[in-house]
């Protein structure tokens, strides 16, 4: 990531020393292969802890200030997350994994209280609001979705002798869909609420169309030695946009197939003719500009953002070409491989990338187009093993790529009180070596399902060898559940939260920069399935059921009201065939004087 952060260690450095700014924006572009985008928007505000604590809120959001204040918040840290980072093509995550989740929602905090029981009920309160401002099923998590992990988080702010007070809570919904409906009260936190500066880019469509979107919302107090301490809100979006599928127009989305003159083809090959095309990789070289892949230009800077941060800024080699508008100001980084524009304060701004032709006489290569990609830290992959609706495994296969640097990371799970791990199942060993080695794992903190109660909690210490493969191994038994704990879709199967990776820093000399500090990632989802009953037994039980009810009800309402009397007690000539032919004549005769009647 030290190219990614490259032109933000200024403003960094810049922001803990001096408080310059109580509000600034930016918006960081990064091209990767295979024609997909990198859009990661940074909004920070700054609040002063007297200010806060005196209910003066200016560039801090009140909806979600006041809620802090109410159960005691004293860290939060909150992420939507929709589809898969990939890694092996995209290269080492935005950020370093810090402002990611796993798919769904995530949330953990540090909440001031006296006991656990007090914790668990501020832990409650906390949820059922968050999930109210941001139209999410946070209040969905329960005691069987929270854990309070050991070794996996630690606090990112000051919080000085109030420390032993806190206590950690973590939560996650792998099932929740992200949409449009968690983006607007996100967007209703900034100051100016997506209607000016880069936040005026943000559009539903273009964002959850991503092929990977995450939003991070981070709260955390901030001292300075001899200065105030201050509270930091500080919100991310990050985004892999397949840019061909984001330049299509909103009114008309749908694919179709591009007439023949308009197919990219490779020329390259020896079968090329008028009438025989081997389609070109991707769509390296293409153009594009910004309001064609965000569907809209961007409107300005806002008016409270500081002014000495650039708010725009792009990383591509030197020798890409890139057009803006003439009132803004194009400022190159000294590593050559990023640049940054100064955007008026008023008016359109607009950034163009023309089309770079990989053929002829000035034919330009990927180098020239996009930033080599740098190697994550470390791979981390994760199935399910085994067959059947009684047992399973679950496989993490973790591969650290560096030829001579080992990782050290925590590994956590955090899995539903029906998969019932059987711990002494557990294995790690390195690939190609038929045996387990016990090294691998330095420490393991293991807390127990409860039955509809709790989850099960598992974090390992563990030092992955350089250049090599650690398989990491364990046996689980499902668990039967009643029928009224299934949801509507139950034959889909349950989610299973992402696996989370803490990469804790190096304290070797020789380590590289990007070991030298905390990084996270998080492997995908997982799909149980559990033993599911036939739900269309109670459907037939209910409908023959009450069929023979309708049968028995009608039968004895029929006994019960109908009046029987004798044949030789009825009316004169209302039996046999006589009496009924004359209440026929007689009902046809009435029937003729009525329309004599009508006609007259």
């Amino acid at each position: 990531m030290r190219y990614f952060l490259s032109y933000l260690i200024p403003l960094i450095f810049l922001f803990y020393t001096v408080f310059a700014s109580d509000y600034h924006e930016q918006l960081n572009l990064k091209p990767l292969p295979q024609s997909s985008l990198l859009a990661s928007f940074n909004f920070r505000s700054n609040t002063s802890l007297s200010q806060f604590e005196a209910h003066n809120f200016r560039y801090f959001p009140r909806s979600l200030g006041q809620i802090l204040q109410h159960v005691g918040t004293r860290e939060l840290h909150l992420r939507f997350s929709l589809g898969r980072w990939d890694a092996e093509s995209w290269g080492a995550r935005p950020w370093d994994g810090t402002k990611e989740g796993g798919t769904g929602v995530e949330l953990w905090a540090w909440l001031e209280a006296d006991t656990e029981e007090q914790a668990d009920h501020k832990w409650l309160t906390l949820t059922n609001a968050l999930s109210g401002l941001f139209c999410a099923s946070l209040n969905f998590i329960d005691e069987t979705r929270t854990t309070r992990p050991v070794m996996s988080f630690q606090p990112e702010g000051d919080h000085g002798s109030t420390v032993d007070r806190l206590h950690l809570l973590h939560g996650v919904l792998p099932h929740e869909i992200v949409c449009t409906e968690n983006l607007t009260p996100f967007l209703k936190l900034l100051p100016c609420k997506g209607k000016a500066g880069i936040s005026s880019l943000l559009d539903g469509h273009k964002l959850f169309d991503a092929s990977w979107q995450s939003m991070a919302i981070d709260v955390r107090p901030i001292c300075v030695e001899g200065q105030e301490c201050i509270l930091q809100i500080e919100l991310t979006i990050d985004m892999v946009l397949d840019i061909e599928r984001s330049k299509r127009p909103r009114d008309n989305p749908i694919p179709r197939p591009l007439p023949g003159h308009e197919l990219k083809c490779n020329t390259s090959k020896p079968y090329h003719s008028s009438d025989t095309c081997f389609p070109s990789d991707f769509a390296e070289g293409d153009d594009w500009s910004l309001d064609g892949i965000f569907g809209k230009p961007m409107k300005g800077t806002c008016s409270l953002t500081d002014p000495n941060i650039l708010p725009v800024c792009i990383q591509v080699p030197q020798t890409r070409e890139i057009y803006n508008t003439p009132d803004a100001a194009e400022i190159k980084n000294p590593d050559g491989l990023s640049r940054c524009y100064r955007v008026p304060s008023e008016g359109d701004f607009a950034l163009l990338l023309p089309h770079m032709s990989q053929e002829g006489d000035n034919a330009k290569t990927l180098a020239d187009e996009t930033v080599q990609p740098e190697t994550p830290l470390l791979y981390a992959e994760r199935s399910f093993t085994g067959h059947g609706q009684e047992r399973g495994g679950v496989q993490s296969i973790l591969r650290n790529p560096s030829p001579d640097t080992e990782v050290e990371f925590v590994y956590m799970e955090s899995l539903p009180w029906f998969m019932r791990v059987y711990v002494h199942t557990l294995k790690a060993r390195v690939e190609g070596t038929p045996n387990p080695t016990n090294d691998i794992i330095e420490e393991i903190y293991y807390r127990p399902a409860l039955d509809r109660a709790r989850g099960t909690q598992l974090e390992l210490r563990m030092r992955i060898p350089p250049a090599s493969i650690v398989v990491l191994t364990y046996d689980f038994e499902k668990s039967i559940l009643r029928y009224t704990e299934y949801p509507p879709d139950a034959n889909r199967g349950f989610d299973v939260a992402a696996s989370i990776i803490t990469i804790l820093p190096s304290t070797s000399p020789n380590a590289p920069p990007a070991l030298k500090k905390t990084s996270n990632l998080r492997t995908t989802s997982l799909l149980l399935s559990l033993p599911t009953p036939d739900f269309s037994m109670p459907y037939n039980v209910i409908i023959f059921t009450s069929t023979a009810m309708a049968l028995a009800f009608g039968g004895l309402y029929n006994i019960l009201v109908r009046r029987f009397v004798g044949a030789d007690e009825g009316p004169e000539n209302a039996g046999g065939l006589k009496g009924k032919l004359a209440l026929v004549v007689t009902k046809l005769s009435i029937m003729l004087k009525n329309r004599k009647a009508k006609v007259e």
